[in-house]
């Protein structure tokens, strides 16, 4: 009897540990996780959706901004940096939210080396080689570590209600450009189709290894660095939950607005 009540409770054990491991969901490391939608913000919707708690069980490494368009957002091994108007380096509160970003886990599926690239298209089209060997219609992260002669980045301070449209609050936009700067760049590829979610082509935010200095990326020479491309065929978007999200139209052509966001310099 004294054996059998043994055995019971070691089966009543491995029962129990085996419900608690597939009651604990496991990381998602192959999706995309977006953070409302681009187009949202460049219309002005710049209240937060999710925290940056929430936002880091989704991901490790990613972009975005945060609430009232305060700051550039850089995501790199698990850590929430903000790049502020003075294109500073901070890591972010959990409590603090997210109007828009888009994260992964990421994986490296392969990599390339670059080195004496001069500016900003050329390091596109070397980049673009890539996706198109491997596959135009997916998403792919990347992230590029190494020393940069030129790093051209743009940051802006936070707008109070009631926001203005993204090309507005970012005539004000705060331009810095330092030489000789190591550091790591993470960017996000979206493909042709997702031309009403996000942009589509590369985005790009930059933080430097002394997690001193970063934003979103308008230039840059690379003098010697490697590409780390992580490629995604899943993708998920959380929508805001405000009744105001509502009032909002996307039935207009936006591409322009997001074009000027996203490449102009105000200089």
């Amino acid at each position: 009897m004294k054996k059998f009540f043994i055995a019971a409770i070691l089966v009543c054990a491995m029962l129990f540990n085996a419900a608690t491991t597939f009651a604990k969901p496991a990381q998602d490391k192959d999706t995309i996780y977006q953070v409302a939608l681009l187009q949202s913000l460049t219309l002005g919707y710049f209240d937060g959706s999710v925290t940056v708690k929430e936002l880091k069980t989704h991901g490790d490494t990613g972009i975005g901004t945060f609430e009232g368009l305060d700051g550039e957002m850089i995501v790199l091994d698990g850590v929430v940096y903000r790049a502020n108007r003075d294109c500073k380096i901070n890591v972010v509160a959990d409590k603090v939210r997210i109007p828009f970003s888009n994260v992964t886990f990421f994986e490296k599926d392969f990599a390339v080396k670059l080195r004496n690239i001069t500016d900003k298209n050329a390091f596109e089209s070397a980049l673009n080689a890539q996706v198109d060997k491997y596959g135009i219609n997916n998403f792919y992260m990347v992230k590029v570590h190494g020393d940069f002669a030129e790093m051209h980045v743009r940051s802006e301070s936070g707008s109070v209600e009631p926001y203005p449209t993204l090309v507005e609050a970012l005539k004000s936009q705060n331009e810095i450009t330092l030489q000789n700067i190591s550091g790591t760049l993470v960017g996000l590829y979206c493909p042709a189709f997702m031309s009403s979610l996000n942009s589509t082509g590369w985005h790009f935010h930059f933080v430097s290894d002394d997690k001193k200095f970063g934003g979103h990326v308008l230039g840059l020479h690379i003098a010697d660095a490697e590409a780390q491309f992580d490629k995604t065929d899943a993708f998920r978007m959380v929508l805001p939950k405000k009744e105001n999200f509502q009032s909002l139209n996307f039935d207009v052509d936006l591409k322009e607005d997001i074009r000027k966001a996203e490449q102009d310099s105000q200089r």
